[in-house]
């Protein structure tokens, strides 16, 4: 009842009102592009190619995941397919190599100029990683026997040669760009991060395929007989709700750690007392990242394993099970790949030294705890326990759709809706969507979207 009265109250303010429809406009603009089909490719042939390697991969393996993300602009070949990801990807290699390069690492310290000069190199990179993808994109469409012998006789595209690919490489950057843009005036003029609402907005685009489908397992369609018992649907509607509580639980839980402050500056200069304040670390600290690092790292080579060697052998019965999500083999080796990007993720992003002597310049300590050396070890020893326990918890949330597929052998439209990737990203964007809502109502003395304190965003990626 909270919530309803906080949306309702969302539309009374102009400033709010006017952000939602800005956003919820361009929006319906982002699904437009990738509704567009590229010029001269038989999509239907192409549909029907997918729905195969679907099926040889129990569940589409990263096929699935770029129609997931992509909003089912692969299933067309939409000049939209690249959507957002090209400039997610280049934010993701700035932000690592900004760790480990001193030029990207000083810019990233140098404030609002620095900031401007690392969002520019980002967009060039944008643009390289467009032109390479759509390139590999048409080249692929152009000879479809590299997919595998099965296709040797199957044409895709109507008209292949080098006109067809740079038509092909233009349209894909131009909607790519377009995409990028749209987002950056959705964080500017709307409501929330926009990169973030696009890739929400696209996985979501899916649920109705997901209802269709739950609905023709339980209740039959179209001629077609129920597959599986009625009596499991209540079951797995409270066993969904159970893990978006927790999914909501590992997004939203803080360590948090408290800081003293032997002095507050004011007004003059001068200072006074003592200030107790504590510092949040995430649990999930990670994001997302280890899921999305993980998954091509494991159907990438086996693909390839499998394209360069012969049927019957052991390398390639072995890459066969790797890259198949229902073998035992690809769930252990997706499990360690999971845990190993959590901590290589914190690693790489998380500096208690930095933070450290940031404290102590500030004249701040934890309490106990020496500040300096001592400091960086206690907070490099704290979020490695914690970086296990979310990782641990990132690792069950992105196993349950497997295992949902594998076990029970509920069709993946429905099960990637239970964890992995999609949920994690629908539950995170929606909880900083709504917090940043909250904010202009509570500033505004309207009831948040809850009776009794306030929603708590992500605090980044």
């Amino acid at each position: 009842m909270s919530m309803m009265k906080g949306f309702s109250n969302a539309f009374r303010i102009p400033e709010l009102r006017k952000k939602i429809l800005i956003t919820l406009g361009l929006v319906f603009v982002c699904r437009l592009v990738a509704q567009i089909p590229t010029p001269g490719v038989d999509w239907r042939t192409l549909q029907e190619i997918v729905a195969n390697f679907k099926a040889q991969s129990g569940g589409g393996g990263m096929l699935n995941l770029f129609d997931v993300f992509t909003g089912g602009a692969l299933g067309q070949c939409a000049i939209g397919f690249l959507s957002i990801w090209p400039y997610i990807s280049a934010q993701i290699v700035i932000q690592l190599l900004s760790s480990v390069i001193p030029t990207l690492e000083k810019l990233k310290k140098e404030g609002e100029s620095g900031r401007q000069k690392l969002a520019q190199i980002t967009r060039w990179l944008t643009i390289f990683l467009c032109v390479v993808q759509s390139w590999g994109i048409a080249t692929a469409l152009s000879h479809p026997s590299a997919l595998g012998s099965d296709f040797a006789n199957v044409q895709i595209v109507t008209n292949p040669g080098l006109g067809f690919q740079l038509m092909t490489v233009i349209g894909m950057t131009t909607a790519s760009l377009f995409v990028m843009w749209i987002a950056d005036q959705i964080t500017t003029f709307g409501i929330g991060n926009g990169a973030s609402l696009i890739i929400m907005i696209n996985i979501t685009s899916r649920l109705p395929h997901a209802l269709i489908s739950a609905w023709e397992r339980y209740f039959g369609l179209a001629g077609v007989d129920a597959s599986a018992p009625l009596a499991e649907m209540p079951i797995l509607v409270a066993f969904f709700l159970v893990v978006v509580m927790g999914t909501v639980m590992l997004t939203q839980g803080v360590r948090k750690v408290t800081i003293n402050s032997t002095r507050r500056s004011v007004a003059g200069g001068s200072s006074y007392g003592m200030r107790q304040t504590f510092m949040p670390l995430r649990v999930n600290y990670t994001g997302v990242m280890p899921i999305i690092f993980a998954q091509p790292l494991i159907q990438l080579p086996s693909a390839l394993i499998m394209k360069f060697t012969a049927s019957g052998t052991r390398i390639h019965d072995f890459a066969q099970r790797l890259g198949n999500p229902d073998s035992t083999l690809h769930i252990v080796v997706y499990a360690v790949l999971i845990m190993f990007f959590a901590f290589f993720w914190v690693a790489t992003q998380f500096n208690a030294v930095d933070i450290s002597e940031n404290l102590k310049k500030d004249g701040s300590y934890i309490p106990g705890i020496r500040p300096g050396r001592a400091t960086a070890e206690y907070l490099d020893d704290m979020m490695t326990k914690i970086t296990l326990i979310g990782g641990t918890g990132l690792l069950i949330v992105a196993l349950i759709p497997m295992i949902l597929m594998g076990w029970m052998h509920i069709p993946d439209a429905i099960a990637s809706f239970f964890g992995g990737t999609s949920l994690l990203i629908i539950v995170g964007v929606a909880l900083d969507t709504l917090r940043i809502m909250e904010s202009h109502l509570l500033v505004r003395k309207y009831d948040g979207f809850l009776s009794h304190g306030t929603l708590r965003g992500r605090g980044g990626v």
